[in-house]
This record gives C-alpha cells, sequence and structure tokens, in this order.
C-alpha cells in the first residue's frame, strides 16, 4: 500500500501546454514539502464535437482520480483544469486557466457551461492561474488562490541588433491563434531578407510556397527557447487567448510582441498595452493594420527596442518569477488546500 499522498493533482494533459503548466505546479508543491501524486490519463479517441471531446477527456480523468482516490487517500485532490473536474469522483479544488462559461459558447458549451456551475457550488478552492481568469469563472464561487504558471527569466537576452531573426510565431491551433490573419499580415508587412517562422502547426496548416515564410512545426522546448532569444518580435493574433503562456515566455526572451486584441485572459495582452500601446491592434481581423504594426516594430530604433524589451521583461519577471510562485505555493494554496 502507498503511502497517503497530501495533494492528488488530476491533471488533464491534453494539450503540450496544460502538461507544462501542472507539472510545474505539482514540482512547486513538492518543493514546499507536500506529498504529490499526479495522475494523468491517456487520451481518448477522438470525437467530432467539442462537447462529445470534453466527455470523453472528463471520463477518461475520473477514472484515473477513482485509481489515484483507491490508491492514495490523499487528504485533498486538486483539478487542473476545469475539464478535469467535469466527472469528478469527489470534489476537489480546480486549477482554472480559463472557465468554460467563456470558452464554451452556444452549442460547444450546452452542457458543460452548467456542470461547471455546479462545480463551482460545490468546489472549496479555486485555483486561477491569473486575476483575469478568475474574473471569467461564474458566480457563485469559492474562495480562491491565484497561482501563476513560473516564467523562466533565462539568460540576460540578446540586444536587438544581434537578433537575426525578424518574426516568430506559435500555431498549435492555427485557428484559435490565427495563423491566416497572421499570414496575410505578414504577406503585406515583410521586406525581403525577412522571415516568419511560425512553431507548433499541425502537418499542412502552412501552404508551402509562401515568400518569408518557414514552417518549424513543433519544435522541443531547448529549440524554441533558443528561437526566441533571436527573434526580433513575437506576433500573434488569437481569436480567444486563455493564459497566453508562450507570448510571456517570447516577452522574457527579450522579443518584442506585437498582438491584436483578443477576449480571454490573455494576461501578456494587458502588460504590453500599458506599456507599449502601439503594438496591440485593435481590430483582429485588419491584415493591414497588423502589419503595420508589424512593420514598426520591426523597424524601430535600436536603444528604443532595448529600453522596451527591458521594461517588458521586468514587468513579467516581477510577476511570474519562479521563486514567488513558489512562495505562493508554500504559504497560501498548501495551507488552503489542506485545510
Amino acid at each position: 500500500m502507498a503511502l497517503p499522498a497530501d495533494v492528488l493533482f488530476v491533471s488533464l494533459g491534453s494539450t503540450a501546454g496544460l502538461r507544462v503548466v501542472d507539472d510545474a505546479l505539482a514540482a512547486s508543491m513538492e518543493r514546499a514539502g507536500a506529498r504529490v501524486v499526479l495522475v494523468r490519463p491517456d487520451p481518448p479517441r477522438p470525437v467530432r464535437t467539442m462537447a462529445l471531446t470534453d466527455l470523453a477527456w472528463g471520463w477518461a480523468a475520473r477514472r484515473v482520480a477513482e485509481q489515484g482516490l483507491e490508491r492514495h487517500r490523499p487528504r485533498a485532490v486538486l483539478y487542473g483544469s476545469v475539464g478535469a473536474a467535469l466527472c469528478w469522483p469527489r470534489p476537489g479544488a480546480i486549477r482554472l486557466d480559463a472557465a468554460m462559461a467563456a470558452n464554451r459558447p452556444g452549442r460547444h458549451g450546452a452542457w458543460q457551461r452548467p456542470r461547471e456551475r455546479w462545480l463551482m457550488r460545490r468546489s472549496p478552492l479555486l485555483v486561477p492561474q491569473s486575476a483575469e481568469a478568475l474574473a471569467e469563472a461564474p458566480v457563485p464561487r469559492p474562495p480562491a488562490v491565484v497561482v501563476p504558471p513560473p516564467i523562466d527569466p533565462g539568460p540576460t537576452p540578446r540586444p536587438w541588433a544581434e537578433r537575426d531573426v525578424a518574426a516568430v510565431t506559435y500555431a498549435a491551433d492555427p485557428r484559435k491563434k490565427g495563423l491566416d490573419r497572421i499570414l496575410a499580415a505578414w504577406a503585406r508587412a515583410r521586406r525581403p531578407g525577412e522571415e516568419l517562422v511560425v512553431c507548433g502547426a499541425p502537418s499542412g496548416a502552412v501552404p508551402a510556397g509562401l515568400a518569408g515564410v518557414r514552417d518549424a512545426g513543433a519544435l522541443p522546448s531547448e529549440a524554441f527557447a533558443d528561437l526566441l532569444s533571436r527573434a526580433r518580435t513575437f506576433v500573434c493574433a488569437p481569436r480567444r487567448e486563455d493564459h497566453g503562456l508562450v507570448q510571456l515566455e517570447a516577452i522574457a526572451a527579450g522579443a518584442r510582441l506585437v498582438t491584436t486584441a483578443a477576449p480571454g485572459a490573455y494576461v501578456a495582452l494587458g502588460v504590453v498595452r500599458s506599456r507599449i500601446p502601439q503594438a496591440v491592434v485593435a481590430a483582429p481581423d485588419d491584415p493591414q493594420a497588423l502589419a503595420v504594426a508589424i512593420r514598426r516594430a520591426l523597424d524601430v530604433d535600436a536603444a528604443e527596442a532595448d529600453r522596451d524589451a527591458a521594461a517588458l521583461r521586468r514587468a513579467v519577471v516581477d510577476r511570474f518569477a519562479g521563486a514567488r510562485v513558489d512562495r505562493i505555493v508554500a504559504t497560501e494554496l498548501l495551507p488552503a488546500l489542506l485545510a
């Protein structure tokens, strides 16, 4: 019989981003002295609709949660997302990257939204990734402890003059991330010799033969971090952004973020809007406006670019530094979870 756990962490793991964020939180709780068991289901077979997809993942998460409860007898249960909690076998705290009330509109969330409201009334604690994510959660809701995913600041960023990649974007979900908008704007904005590197896009999502566009596919984390350290700009035009971890990583790496405004928690949007408002395009479906913003970012004076990059990086690192997140986990999250 395994030793009882302090926390059974039920991680959905349906995307690479969720896996990274959940692994980081589990490690932080362990550094604070908690015995944490992280369980994660195997991906269910693909189904046609979002409603069925959430149901399949919810039942898969329930099965591993039941096994974890029986084997590890935890003091507390933490579900890594609303999706992980949908079919819970026992109430627990819910990690919140985005509320289904906000990101499952219309028929896509016909059963999930009322189920989420039911969960909120029974959960003892919410663990949102940001205050912005908490604001989207339905009420009434339980007490909350905001625990952001940590951002590794890495080495001191390269200065603007040493950056040899004009633009990078990330498009694991091409429609949600607005890849079509970005490609249309890049065709207008680029100059000879400049290249946009598209990372994470599924096969076939980037049309072949586009001038100044390179499809890098899925990169290992080290290679992606190196690419960000060489990029002058990180361009994105999401239709919705639940947190925007990649954008925050790009800022921490010293890249200049150019983005359209988007609904959702989208933390980086507020960071950039408060310091470089011209880098935020208000009209999300206007490729010419996005092209102008890209061109303005690429043509900025090197000294100004380095000053802006340093200010944005400080804002991100101060808010999301790993040491700060560890303090929140040790002094706020675990006492609330294990009370």
